[in-house]
């Protein structure tokens, strides 16, 4: 697609991934509303690119529902959903808390699906439309400590085929991207420290990754692809 003019939502929006993705999409010309729950980092993020501000919740349907209405009336419509939004908890399994594994779940995987259904009703009326799900590798193969967020990342990615099932007859792209570790300020919210490394991963690589994706000519779409440091052992 030309993603000149386009109409973008981005979930997750004031950091990391998320602001990665909507600064190389407004770098090529979208229209980019970015979302998320602090108010005050998320202003910040918008003025710094160009983005339009949305606060909210993706967990919460009214909030989902309110974003995707505002980005209509903002922009005209909508073209691109990008539900990067999402949250991590890791335990032993003999340890998990169930209040911190299903908060989890309702921002990865409700919070996806919120989005993705008050996108759809319009991708489908309008007959075209492009939803990207930011899962990860941990989506791939489970590991130790990781029940919460692999479960949450292998629930996104089997969504993501029923959304494809579902929307490919109304001409509606769905593709999943599955970052590896990228440098973002997730580590530090789930208590683990990240060592910064010129050969790791940036979220500009995950933005080049996303932008090429949207720009296949509509009749075709990558379903799902992976991004990898190059050599993770330096």
């Amino acid at each position: 697609m030309d993603l000149s003019g386009a109409r973008a939502l981005v979930t997750g929006g004031s950091e990391g991934i998320g602001k990665g993705i909507a600064t190389a999409l407004i770098a090529k010309g979208a229209q980019v509303a970015i979302m998320a729950r602090d108010e005050q980092k998320l202003a910040v993020a918008a003025a710094e690119i160009g983005a339009l501000a949305i606060a909210g919740d993706v967990a919460d349907a009214d909030d989902a529902e309110r974003a995707v209405a505002t980005v209509e009336k903002e922009f005209g419509g909508l073209d691109i959903l990008v539900n990067n939004a999402g949250i991590g908890y890791f335990a032993p399994l003999i340890e998990l808390d169930q209040a911190a594994f299903e908060r989890v779940f309702a921002v990865n995987v409700t919070g996806a699906m919120l989005m993705g259904r008050a996108a759809a009703r319009r991708f489908v009326t309008q007959n075209k439309g492009c939803i990207v799900n930011v899962s990860s590798t941990s989506g791939l193969a489970g590991g130790k400590t990781s029940s919460a967020y692999s479960g949450s990342k292998f629930a996104l990615r089997g969504m993501t085929e029923c959304w494809r099932a579902e929307l490919r007859p109304h001409n509606v792209r769905v593709m999943l991207v599955n970052p590896s570790e990228v440098q973002t300020p997730f580590f530090g919210k789930v208590g683990h420290e990240q060592e910064l490394k010129d050969w790791k991963l940036r979220p500009r690589e995950i933005a080049d990754a996303v932008v090429g994706a949207l720009e296949i000519d509509d009749r075709g779409f990558i379903p799902e692809f992976s991004v990898f440091a190059t050599n993770p052992f330096q």
